[in-house]
Protein backbone atom coordinates (compact mmCIF):
# COMPACT_ATOMS: atom_id res chain seq x y z
CA UNK A 1 0.00 0.00 0.00
CA UNK A 2 1.48 3.59 -0.88
CA UNK A 3 1.93 5.47 2.07
CA UNK A 4 0.55 9.23 2.38
CA UNK A 5 1.75 12.15 4.62
CA UNK A 6 -1.23 13.87 6.61
CA UNK A 7 -1.48 17.55 6.72
CA UNK A 8 -3.37 17.83 10.10
CA UNK A 9 -4.88 21.33 9.56
CA UNK A 10 -6.80 19.97 6.64
CA UNK A 11 -7.20 16.27 7.49
CA UNK A 12 -5.95 16.41 3.52
CA UNK A 13 -3.23 13.47 3.23
CA UNK A 14 -0.02 13.98 0.50
CA UNK A 15 0.58 10.84 -1.48
CA UNK A 16 3.45 9.53 -1.71
CA UNK A 17 3.45 9.86 -6.03
CA UNK A 18 3.58 13.63 -5.02
CA UNK A 19 6.71 13.79 -2.60
CA UNK A 20 8.71 11.10 -5.45
CA UNK A 21 7.71 13.02 -8.26
CA UNK A 22 9.11 16.57 -6.36
CA UNK A 23 12.50 14.49 -5.87
CA UNK A 24 12.48 13.25 -9.10
CA UNK A 25 12.34 17.07 -9.96
CA UNK A 26 14.50 18.29 -7.37
CA UNK A 27 17.59 15.50 -7.81
CA UNK A 28 17.14 14.08 -11.07
CA UNK A 29 15.78 16.90 -13.09
CA UNK A 30 13.06 14.77 -15.25
CA UNK A 31 10.80 17.19 -14.32
CA UNK A 32 10.57 20.83 -14.99
CA UNK A 33 7.48 21.34 -13.33
CA UNK A 34 4.36 19.77 -11.31
CA UNK A 35 0.78 20.68 -10.71
CA UNK A 36 -1.11 19.14 -8.04
CA UNK A 37 -4.64 18.54 -7.52
CA UNK A 38 -6.69 17.89 -4.24
CA UNK A 39 -9.28 15.22 -4.49
CA UNK A 40 -12.04 16.79 -2.20
CA UNK A 41 -13.81 12.76 -2.02
CA UNK A 42 -10.53 10.77 -0.93
CA UNK A 43 -8.78 13.52 1.07
CA UNK A 44 -5.86 13.67 -1.03
CA UNK A 45 -3.26 15.85 -2.55
CA UNK A 46 -2.44 14.12 -5.73
CA UNK A 47 -0.43 14.23 -8.93
CA UNK A 48 -2.30 15.70 -11.67
CA UNK A 49 0.24 17.30 -14.50
CA UNK A 50 4.00 16.45 -14.98
CA UNK A 51 6.20 18.89 -17.54
CA UNK A 52 9.10 16.95 -18.89
CA UNK A 53 12.28 18.17 -18.47
CA UNK A 54 11.75 19.94 -22.19
CA UNK A 55 8.92 21.72 -21.10
CA UNK A 56 8.47 25.41 -20.34
CA UNK A 57 7.28 27.69 -17.87
CA UNK A 58 4.11 29.19 -20.99
CA UNK A 59 3.61 25.09 -20.67
CA UNK A 60 3.06 24.94 -17.02
CA UNK A 61 0.90 27.66 -17.52
CA UNK A 62 -1.22 26.33 -20.55
CA UNK A 63 -1.99 23.26 -18.45
CA UNK A 64 -3.30 24.91 -15.61
CA UNK A 65 -7.65 24.98 -15.34
CA UNK A 66 -9.66 28.10 -16.11
CA UNK A 67 -12.16 26.73 -13.48
CA UNK A 68 -10.35 25.04 -10.79
CA UNK A 69 -7.48 25.64 -8.66
CA UNK A 70 -4.25 23.97 -8.68
CA UNK A 71 -0.69 23.82 -6.59
CA UNK A 72 2.57 24.09 -9.31
CA UNK A 73 6.04 23.64 -8.36
CA UNK A 74 8.31 24.76 -11.46
CA UNK A 75 12.29 24.40 -11.76
CA UNK A 76 13.02 27.75 -12.68
CA UNK A 77 17.13 27.86 -13.73
CA UNK A 78 18.88 31.18 -14.16
CA UNK A 79 21.88 32.63 -14.38
CA UNK A 80 22.35 35.39 -11.49
CA UNK A 81 23.78 39.19 -12.38
CA UNK A 82 26.67 37.55 -10.81
CA UNK A 83 27.11 35.12 -13.55
CA UNK A 84 25.99 32.01 -10.87
CA UNK A 85 23.79 29.08 -12.25
CA UNK A 86 21.28 29.10 -9.46
CA UNK A 87 17.68 26.75 -9.15
CA UNK A 88 15.18 27.45 -7.35
CA UNK A 89 11.36 25.36 -6.97
CA UNK A 90 8.25 27.79 -6.50
CA UNK A 91 5.00 26.61 -5.22
CA UNK A 92 2.31 28.80 -5.82
CA UNK A 93 -1.58 28.38 -6.24
CA UNK A 94 -3.99 29.27 -8.64
CA UNK A 95 -7.94 29.73 -9.47
CA UNK A 96 -10.13 31.88 -11.64
CA UNK A 97 -11.25 35.00 -9.98
CA UNK A 98 -14.51 35.23 -11.24
CA UNK A 99 -15.58 31.97 -9.32
CA UNK A 100 -18.30 32.65 -7.12
CA UNK A 101 -20.06 29.80 -6.50
CA UNK A 102 -20.30 27.87 -3.27
CA UNK A 103 -17.96 24.88 -4.62
CA UNK A 104 -15.39 27.01 -6.57
CA UNK A 105 -15.36 29.26 -3.10
CA UNK A 106 -14.94 25.85 -1.14
CA UNK A 107 -12.35 24.88 -3.33
CA UNK A 108 -10.01 28.09 -2.84
CA UNK A 109 -10.24 27.65 0.42
CA UNK A 110 -9.56 23.99 1.03
CA UNK A 111 -6.34 24.70 -1.28
CA UNK A 112 -5.61 27.89 0.56
CA UNK A 113 -5.31 25.94 4.40
CA UNK A 114 -3.62 22.97 3.07
CA UNK A 115 -0.65 24.96 1.11
CA UNK A 116 1.72 24.72 4.05
CA UNK A 117 1.24 21.22 4.65
CA UNK A 118 2.10 20.11 1.19
CA UNK A 119 5.00 22.87 1.81
CA UNK A 120 6.07 20.73 4.26
CA UNK A 121 6.22 17.58 2.66
CA UNK A 122 7.90 19.35 -0.38
CA UNK A 123 11.18 19.88 1.63
CA UNK A 124 13.39 22.35 -0.51
CA UNK A 125 10.72 25.01 -2.03
CA UNK A 126 12.51 28.51 -1.76
CA UNK A 127 9.94 30.66 -2.65
CA UNK A 128 5.87 30.81 -2.78
CA UNK A 129 3.64 33.17 -4.62
CA UNK A 130 -0.43 32.82 -5.15
CA UNK A 131 -1.83 33.81 -8.54
CA UNK A 132 -5.52 34.58 -9.37
CA UNK A 133 -5.01 34.94 -13.18
CA UNK A 134 -1.82 34.73 -15.38
CA UNK A 135 -0.55 38.39 -14.89
CA UNK A 136 0.29 37.16 -11.43
CA UNK A 137 2.65 34.73 -12.40
CA UNK A 138 4.25 35.88 -15.13
CA UNK A 139 7.45 34.70 -15.81
CA UNK A 140 9.53 38.16 -15.26
CA UNK A 141 7.40 38.46 -11.58
CA UNK A 142 8.99 34.89 -10.65
CA UNK A 143 12.92 35.49 -11.83
CA UNK A 144 12.67 39.34 -10.07
CA UNK A 145 11.42 37.18 -6.96
CA UNK A 146 14.14 35.14 -7.04
CA UNK A 147 16.98 36.99 -7.54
Amino acid sequence: MAMAFKMATTGMWVTDECKNSFMELKWKKVHRYIVFKIDEKCRLVTVDKVGSSGESYDDLAASLPDDDCRYAVFDFDFVTVDNCRKSCWEIWTGSNPNAFNNHEIFSKMLYATSKDGLRRVLDGIHYELQATDPTEMGFDLIKDRAK
